[in-house]
């Protein structure tokens, strides 16, 4: 009897933590449309939307795009799920084991360029790799997080961001806010500018312990706190009156944007080597960016304070 009871609580645990690809894709679609919808709610003036495109190799994805609204310059929420018979550099780079292995490559990306200067761009990415080989168990991995880029940021508005966050990380264990915001903090920073992308937030890779079901609840758990990090600053700011100074320095710091995503950023890399649909990957770059030969903040100013405040490494609660 005891064989038979330690043969099905085997059997239980080991379907309990092993990979649910189907699971995971019908989560992260079901994410795209609730970011989406929460998104559309604060926008009168523009929709979503919506391609569908097919990846060489199989799968495709879902690239949901707002544009020239009142709200939000520019928005994309893109889910896909693209198989290919090898990962490209960007992902075997640090991990060597995994070359030559088939992949299915499934997540949920976003962007958020407001209009107005005082409203913060957001970015949040889920996502679920499986990577398998014939004779071999599969290896596989989540990773994810969200961070916020303020160009006027609102103390309040930061440690909101940071508060929700921490919130998304309790239940499952001490220490796992501060250790995956502080990995936000190194990855997001800009390193020939000596300076973070924006405040930061949370970074996750490599996401394989404790087993399948915990490390997607963790997964699950960051994604469904965006929005309520998120919505709440845009309704605070979206108000706020701005003129051409602050949207000439929103542009000016857009560029940043572009410089992280398009030197340092493993997504892009990702999508781009591994032949991913060049428009939705190149979404996250925003509509209108300037770039003005070495300029400088006027001292005391607020545009001063973000330089000095706001673009290192803090402990925001």
């Amino acid at each position: 009897m005891f064989f038979i009871f330690y043969f099905l609580f085997f059997l239980t645990v080991s379907s309990m933590n092993a990979p649910d690809l189907v699971s995971v894709e019908d989560y992260l679609l079901g994410l795209q449309e609730s970011i989406s919808s929460s998104l559309q709610g604060e926008e009168p003036a523009a929709s979503f939307e919506e391609d569908q495109w097919s990846y060489p190799g199989g799968g495709g994805g879902k690239t949901r795009v707002l544009r020239r609204g009142r709200i939000f310059e520019q928005a994309g929420v893109n889910f896909s799920h693209v198989v290919g018979e090898s990962l490209p550099p960007a992902a075997t780079a640090h991990r060597p084991e995994l070359t030559g292995r088939s992949f299915h490559a499934v997540g949920v990306s976003l962007v958020i360029h407001p209009l107005n200067p005082h409203v913060p761009t957001a970015h949040a990415n889920v996502r679920f790799f499986i990577a398998e080989k014939p004779d071999e168990a599969p290896v596989w991995w989540f990773g994810g997080g969200f961070d916020l880029t303020p160009f006027y940021p609102v103390h309040d508005d930061v440690v909101h961001w940071h508060r929700v966050a921490r919130n998304a990380c309790e239940p499952f264990g001490e220490g796992v806010y501060e250790r995956y915001k502080k990995w936000c903090d190194e990855y997001f920073f800009i390193r020939h500018r000596n300076e973070t992308r924006g405040v930061g937030g949370l970074f996750f890779d490599d996401l394989n312990v404790e087993g399948f079901e915990a490390c997607f609840g963790f997964m699950r758990s960051v994604g469904d706190h965006f929005i309520p990090a998120y919505r709440p600053i845009v309704q605070r700011r979206k108000a706020t009156p701005f003129g051409d100074r602050e949207r000439s320095f929103q542009l000016y710091r857009r560029g940043r944007y572009v410089e992280f995503n398009l030197v340092y950023d493993r997504g892009t890399l990702f999508g781009l080597q591994s032949g991913g649909r060049t428009e939705s990957i190149l979404m996250s770059l925003p509509p209108v960016v300037n770039w003005q030969y070495n300029w400088q903040p006027e001292s005391g100013s607020l545009e001063e304070r973000l330089y000095t405040h706001y673009l290192k490494p803090r402990d925001w609660l």
